[in-house]
């Protein structure tokens, strides 16, 4: 049975709309692309060109026209081709300009050209730690190289149109005398520093009167001391102390002077005010400002074998590795172990004197029998070997073979000054002996601070405010 005229129609309709969705949902991927290739290339049409800086406002003010826009900076690279670098090298242990050189990726062929300036080669090259090299240079290629060869000169080396020209610039130093006093109550150094006297300077006051008193045993609360000294500026900038010109040391009321005096051949030496050389042919310590543990005794217990055995010498206390000088001139007779000393050391003197050095922990380079050596040489350094309880250095002065107090032994000097010198010598040291305190105003001054301390006179001898060192007759092991 065919289907009627309207169900016919309804049927091709249906038949026709089927095929359309068909080819529109084939041909929709293509219609996509086409639209999005159609507004790509309408947004690139449309789209100003870029223009350098920022872009400029919309809306300007009333009558002002539109800024230019800014140059754009050259790139980083170019500036830095073209603006020389100045860098300060601090010089390290075993530093040469050659590595110095390498180091900073510096052209050698600069270096080279350098050195064979007239003049400058050992001024150039002698480098120590701590020593400054400034460099100017641009990539590489050394425009300028200065550094200070001494206190008072600076090497300059500038590169010119013909290569390198070198130049020595001085700058002299000024020197300011000052003159300082304290009184100590504790130590030297705690009496220095309330002065606004530098360690260096107090170590000097005490190296000036180092034949005279032993810093360490026989300072005492209330001794005082003046020093004439130099203070070295540059500039106006402070650099450093220099040489103690005059010094007064009042020691448990006995006063010492000295003055610096620079003969016509260039010895400097230290002499009293009358012309008589402080130095004498023994230092009355062979160390440094130590504790002491215990001093001359030739009754005194011995700490390790509990016996009474004598002390017949000076027992130092101090770290190991701390430097043993020679008291005096003299040649070395023996090196080695010696029984309860340890390691030791006997200096023979002359006129019959010798010295003992005990319980070192090792002997100084060079040092063996036959050797001479002078007064303050370093022979050896503090430890503990043989029968000590403690690092120290055991110290004895023999006189013809028996023991005496090095406290206390009467110490032979040196010649005076001869009358030809005494009397530059007087002209000389005048101006400095005269900024010491009045000697009528020392003695009486003096004589109080012995006065005040009257009570202190019925202690058995020996007191050190380094600690307390042991009493003649004590037993050692009350010593600190």
């Amino acid at each position: 049975m065919r289907p009627r005229g309207g169900q016919a129609a309804s049927l091709f309709a249906a038949k026709l709309a089927s095929k359309f969705s068909k080819l529109t949902a084939q041909a929709a991927p293509y219609a996509a692309a086409a639209s999005a290739v159609l507004i790509l290339w309408h947004a690139a049409r449309d789209t100003p060109p870029p223009r350098a800086g920022n872009p400029a406002p919309l809306v300007y003010p009333a009558g002002a026209p539109p800024a230019p826009a800014p140059r754009s900076a050259p790139p980083a690279a170019l500036q830095q081709a073209t603006v020389a670098a100045t860098i300060e090298v601090i010089v390290n242990r075993n530093d040469t300009l050659d590595a110095i050189f390498r180091r900073m990726a510096l052209d050698p062929a600069d270096l080279a050209a350098i050195r064979q300036l007239p003049g400058i080669r050992q001024s150039l090259d002698f480098l120590k730690p701590g020593d400054a090299i400034k460099l100017t240079h641009r990539d590489g290629t050394v425009e300028e190289l200065s550094r200070k060869v001494s206190e008072t000169e600076t090497l300059h080396v500038v590169r010119d149109d013909s290569g390198f020209a070198a130049q020595m610039t001085e700058n002299p130093v000024q020197t300011r005398i000052r003159t300082a006093t304290a009184t100590i109550d504790s130590s030297l150094f705690q009496a220095a520093e309330s002065a606004q006297i530098s360690e260096t300077v107090a170590l000097r006051l005490a190296n000036v009167f180092a034949w005279d008193i032993d810093f360490v045993l026989d300072i005492r609360p209330g001794d005082r001391f003046t020093v004439v000294y130099q203070q070295i500026y540059q500039d106006g900038k402070y650099l450093r102390d220099g040489d103690v010109l005059a010094a007064e040391f009042v020691n448990n009321g006995k006063r010492y002077r000295a003055v610096r005096y620079v003969s016509d051949s260039g010895t400097v030496g230290y002499y009293t005010p009358d012309g008589k050389p402080m130095r004498k042919a023994f230092l009355r310590a062979p160390v440094e400002f130590t504790r002491v543990s215990s001093v001359f005794n030739p009754h005194r217990l011995h700490p390790i074998l509990n016996l009474i055995r004598g002390h017949m010498g000076t027992d130092y206390a101090a770290p190991i590795g701390t430097p043993v000088h020679a008291a005096g001139d003299g040649r070395v007779s023996f090196e080695g172990v010696r029984g309860g000393y340890g390691n030791a050391i006997v200096l023979c003197h002359s006129n019959d004197v010798s010295t003992l050095y005990g319980h070192l922990s090792r002997f100084a380079r060079g040092i063996r029998v036959g050797t001479h050596v002078q007064q303050g040489t370093i022979i050896g350094y503090v430890g503990m070997t043989g029968l000590a309880t403690g690092p120290h250095l055991h110290y004895e002065y023999l006189m013809r073979g028996v023991h005496m107090d090095p406290q206390t032994v009467k110490l032979p000097g040196a010649d005076p000054l001869t009358a030809d010198a005494l009397g530059k010598f007087r002209t000389q040291t005048a101006a400095y002996l005269a900024d010491l305190p009045d000697s009528q105003v020392g003695q009486a001054a003096a004589a109080a601070s012995a006065a005040a301390r009257a009570p202190e006179a019925a202690l058995p001898p020996r007191f050190s405010v380094a600690g307390m060192a042991q009493y003649v007759g004590e037993p050692r092991g009350v010593v600190n």
